[in-house]
């Protein structure tokens, strides 16, 4: 059992940060339910990296994992009337509608809290609920430019730089995933739900809790320099250099013992504190052209004698190879009816008395709806008449 089993999510998010949120909780063993229209939630039929999948892409396998499915038209009254039923048991609720129109739908908080006051409402937008940006795209890539974080690594000549990853999704659902739970905890106590609001802006400007302090506190610039380190307020040597043969890391390295290991006398003296500041871009490059000279293995085992902070750069199939990801069991692996065998990175969170389990896999389109309105107290003659009038769906 879960350590959320006996909890109720309805989840009627689309993309990536709402499922992503919904599906941590349902890996902790909440059931959640995913409220889609009865054609099925876009992403679940867009190429994610060329990966379109038989039935269901990857983005869509990575995303709903441990959800069950009900399609539903939420524009026919009768589709609305269900899940208002549903709200009624409910415990959590998961939108990332376009400002307005949760409203427009009629589930917005004021209305699912009149019929349900003990209901944590999370809502997610891409610049807030409000304000001059409210009816701005909340697109990954757009939220990264704007959060300042691409400035801050690579060269001052190069072209910002954003993440490899859906940085700004990623740490959005993270924050309504922890929104979500310190407010079920508060009803645990009082008895009262509330409502929940996340943006992608302030989510990820606050991911940047050091940086940015360090500009508005320290009050000092940040500046990026002619050689690309890695991060404008981290001192030199911090970033990615070649080897004879690969990529290595290297962070925070004692300058002088650093210099007498590969063969650099200028680093003879040096202060870390405050010459690895003022020389950085000397010693950045200083350090890239000795480094070419050996292997990745031989460099990595040499630093590891002498405590200089150094690691591989892997590539995603260097990671999924990797003894300790094994050992530390990241990712998880299970059969999928249309899919086959299916591994995906799994919940990072250990519990001693609650493992998470993956239960289902990504759902088909209204997989469990007749189950869903059954438990809700639909009768056979209504869902088969809901089914039947397109209201809702069962693949």
């Amino acid at each position: 059992m879960g350590i959320l089993s006996g909890y109720r999510v309805l989840d009627c998010s689309i993309a990536m940060a709402g499922p992503f949120a919904a599906q941590r909780l349902g890996d902790l063993g909440a059931d959640v339910v995913k409220v889609e229209p009865t054609g099925g939630e876009w992403q679940r039929f867009r190429a994610a990296g060329g990966a379109t999948g038989n039935r269901i892409n990857t983005s869509f396998l990575s995303l709903n994992r441990n959800k069950r499915s009900l399609a539903i038209d939420l524009k026919s009254g009768d589709g609305k009337a269900v899940l208002l039923e549903l709200v009624k048991t409910a415990d959590i609720f998961i939108q990332n509608y376009r400002p307005g129109v949760a409203k427009r739908l009629g589930v917005d908080y004021e209305t699912l809290s009149a019929i349900n006051p003990r209901l944590v409402y999370v809502s997610m937008s891409g610049y807030g609920e409000s304000g001059p940006y409210v009816s701005h795209p909340g697109q990954d890539l757009l939220l990264q430019a704007m959060s300042g974080a691409m400035l801050s690594a690579g060269r001052e000549s190069d072209p910002p730089a954003p993440a490899g990853q859906f940085l700004a999704d990623a740490v959005t659902a993270y924050a309504a995933f922890e929104g979500a739970l310190a407010a079920l905890l508060h009803r645990e106590r009082t008895g009262e739900g509330q409502l929940v609001q996340v943006n992608m802006l302030d989510a990820v400007v606050t991911f940047q809790m050091q940086e940015m302090s360090v500009f508005t506190a320290g009050h000092k610039p940040q500046t990026r320099s002619a050689e690309p380190h890695a991060h404008c307020y981290i001192r030199a040597p911090y970033g990615t250099f070649a080897t004879a043969d690969g990529f290595i890391a290297m962070a925070f390295a004692n300058l002088e013992k650093l210099g007498e290991l590969i063969g650099e006398p200028s680093f003879a003296g040096m202060d870390d504190e405050t010459d690895s500041w003022t020389h950085r871009d000397a010693i950045f490059a200083a350090v890239a052209r000795r480094l070419t000279a050996r292997s990745n293995a031989e460099w990595l085992d040499l630093f590891r004698q002498h405590d200089i902070w150094a690691g591989p750069v892997y590539g995603y199939a260097d990671v999924v190879a990797d003894p300790q990801i094994a050992h530390n069991e990241t990712f998880v692996e299970y059969d999928h009816p249309s899919e086959g065998r299916v591994k995906t990175p799994g919940f990072p969170i250990r519990f001693s008395k609650t493992p998470t389990t993956v239960e289902r896999g990504a759902p088909q389109i209204g997989e469990h709806s007749r189950e869903v309105l059954a438990e809700a107290g639909f009768d056979a003659v209504a869902i088969d008449a809901l089914l039947a009038s397109g209201a809702v769906r069962q693949d």
